[in-house]
């Protein structure tokens, strides 16, 4: 039912929500028509792709769809258009928050909610994940203190998602604007964002909730790579 909302409602909300971040605020993504064609291809592969990007800001999920891909493609294949687990304190306070995230495909999640809460939320997710649909989670679980990439900040949520879904794939997304340096609210005003990608299948030998964490780390493992080549790129060309 709410896939139904979602894909009925698209035609008006997804526009405005690319308008919104290009010309409203000013933002552009270097490299987008690679990026999109690379997550093209990816789609186009099949099996079960679990989005995982690095987090500074409250609209990173936001920033991440519309880098990875555009309104057409998001209204021809409506489930290459990621869903989200935000946090329900920050996006669902309210019964008028509720109503628009509903329609922006977002299943909240309370962190350090009730277990059963918490799991029923996942099972949905993973629920997603086997039905073909594009899922965006942040490894970390939060937006980063450091401004870097917190390996020790590594949740199970993800690590639990891929182990629930055979043959699930993970789609590393970093994704930084040019001023930033530490978290925020969202990026300043005409930001031009940088992002790396990189998939791969991650795997683990443990069980229960070791495998959850132990696939977790290798996801913040790599995520802490593309940081770091992007951080050198970036000193290099000054």
């Amino acid at each position: 039912m709410q896939r139904a909302v979602s894909r009925t409602l698209a035609p008006l909300w997804l526009p405005a929500l690319c308008l919104l971040l290009r010309l409203g605020l000013g933002y552009r993504v270097e490299g987008a028509r690679v990026l999109r064609e690379r997550y093209r291809a990816l789609r186009s592969e099949g099996g079960p792709l679990l989005i995982c990007p690095n987090h500074l800001t409250m609209i990173d999920s936001a920033l991440v769809a519309w880098a990875l891909g555009s309104p057409c493609l998001y209204l021809r294949h409506f489930d290459a258009l990621p869903w989200n687990l935000p946090e329900q304190r920050n996006f669902a306070w309210s019964a008028w928050n509720r109503a628009f995230i509903y329609m922006l495909k977002c299943v909240p999640i309370e962190r350090g909610g009730s277990r059963r809460a918490v799991g029923d939320a996942l099972v949905r997710a993973a629920s997603l994940l086997a039905h073909g649909e594009a899922l965006l989670v942040f490894p970390e679980g939060r937006r980063s203190r450091s401004g870097r990439v917190e390996r020790d900040a590594a949740t199970w949520g993800a690590g639990r998602l891929v182990a629930a879904a055979p043959g699930c794939r993970v789609l590393c997304v970093y994704l930084r604007g040019q001023g930033q340096t530490a978290m925020s609210t969202r990026p300043q005003r005409g930001e031009r964002f940088r992002v790396a990608i990189e998939c791969f299948e991650p795997k683990s030998e443990h069980h229960g909730m070791r495998r959850a964490l132990d696939l977790t780390r290798q996801i913040l493992a790599r995520l802490a790579e593309l940081e770091a080549g992007q951080l050198d790129a970036a000193v290099a060309s000054q």
